[in-house]
């Protein structure tokens, strides 16, 4: 699905991506770990299509596409999600509308008909109920006065909705506390599926709880130094981030 080869970014002239190595194939997660300033963020703005991010050499496959070449949107509708660690606020514009305008948007590319107000609202209720979202808060405008844990809770419903190829979950878990991280990684577990993959990217174990990943990878200094099963993050964890800073500094 995603072929990542030799990718290397920089933002206002700093590189800050300096050979990212990574293959994700359907029905797979994979988790990325790493201390800040590793570069996990700038790899899933890449990958989104942020233009602050400028790649500077390698590539990425999507589906047997350029990825570089696409503009965000294009992305999207080709089937990419980006969860933000930061959601933000959008006043005056409700989640029904956000979130009708964004599948019809899609449904447009692919050359299909706008979707029915009606079959929308079903379709809304239906994947509601996969994160347990309140429906005076899909009602409101997109995040205004959300908590946390509602905001993060919130990008999970719009991937539920949007059912993508590849969702990129920037640190879902930060801020969270552990009925959120239940409730937010119990979604994501809901929706994964054989056709489907996920990159969690993330600081701590304690989602890897709830959300298992079948490859554990650390990035340190802009590159995949270490790439491992579940067992991985657990072992970082009980070693911390300065055993990665050793190995590093030993090859």
């Amino acid at each position: 699905m995603l072929k990542v080869k030799d990718l290397r970014a920089e933002i206002n002239g700093k590189e800050i991506l300096k050979g990212i190595n990574l293959e994700v194939n359907a029905g797979e997660v994979h988790a990325i770990m790493g201390p800040n300033g590793s570069g996990k963020s700038t790899l899933s703005m890449v990958l989104a299509g942020n233009p602050a991010y400028t790649p500077t050499g390698g590539e990425a496959i999507f589906c047997g596409e350029n990825l570089l070449e696409m503009e965000p949107e294009v992305r999207s509708h080709k089937g990419i999600f980006l969860g933000f660690q930061y959601p933000v606020e959008i006043p005056g514009v409700s989640m029904v509308n956000f979130m009708r305008a964004a599948v019809n948007a899609r449904r447009k590319y692919l050359g299909e008909p706008p979707m029915s107000a009606s079959d929308f609202l079903k379709l809304m209720r239906e994947k509601r109920a996969v994160v347990d979202l309140d429906n005076k808060l899909a009602s409101r405008s997109v995040n205004e006065g959300f908590s946390g844990g509602e905001k993060k809770r919130n990008e999970i419903f719009q991937m539920a909705v949007l059912e993508p190829k590849l969702s990129i979950l920037d640190e879902t878990d930060s801020g969270l506390d552990i009925d959120a991280l239940r409730i937010v990684a119990g979604g994501v577990n809901k929706l994964k599926s054989a056709d489907n993959a996920t990159i969690v990217i993330t600081h701590y174990q304690r989602l890897l709880d709830y959300i298992k990943p079948d490859f554990v990878h650390i990035l340190y200094k802009g590159r995949i130094v270490k790439t491992g099963g579940p067992d991985l993050a657990l072992e970082l964890e009980e070693r911390g981030y300065d055993w990665i800073k050793e190995q590093s500094g030993n090859e």
